[in-house]
């Protein structure tokens, strides 16, 4: 493939962030969304506020309906994890797909810059061949109008 760009003289870079993006399903979607919104200091600091506002409601209650040491709260913590750490290992896996793709599209884009770059170095060299072979011929005109010129002299 990237021979044939570069034979045919084609771009070879794409976008690969709307290419990829471009086919998530409802799922995939709510999954980033999910695993954006669970590693980000909003969801620390309210999860922190409501674990906070859980914990002293309960102590501030005469009939709490959730004592010390707290254990529906334990449970609800539980489920939420066992919820949320396969959305975000989805979300992760998605995202290694993703890095996979584009260090194969780097790796092609080098390799037609490689190529490039070794076709420029060979025209360089074809330059810098007959260039030395012009100098060459006008030296030798040169060498020669000396050598008659001597020749006439003496």
């Amino acid at each position: 493939m990237v021979l044939a760009s570069t034979s045919a003289h084609r771009v070879i870079s794409r976008d690969i962030e709307r290419d990829f993006d471009g086919d998530l399903t409802f799922g995939q979607r709510l999954a980033d969304k999910v695993a954006e919104f669970g590693g980000s200091w909003a969801f620390i600091l309210s999860f922190g506020l409501f674990l906070l506002a859980w914990t002293l409601l309960n102590a501030a209650l005469p009939r709490p309906f959730d004592a010390y040491p707290y254990i529906f709260l334990n449970l609800l913590l539980s489920m939420i994890a066992a919820l949320q750490a396969p959305i975000i290992m989805m979300s992760q896996n998605r995202q290694a797909a993703r890095d996979r793709l584009d260090a194969a599209h780097d790796y092609e884009v080098n390799l037609k810059a490689e190529i490039e770059i070794m076709a420029l170095h060979e025209k360089l060299d074809q330059l810098r061949t007959r260039e030395i072979e012009v100098l060459l011929a006008r030296q030798q005109e040169q060498i020669d109008l000396l050598t008659r010129l001597l020749q006439k002299r003496g």
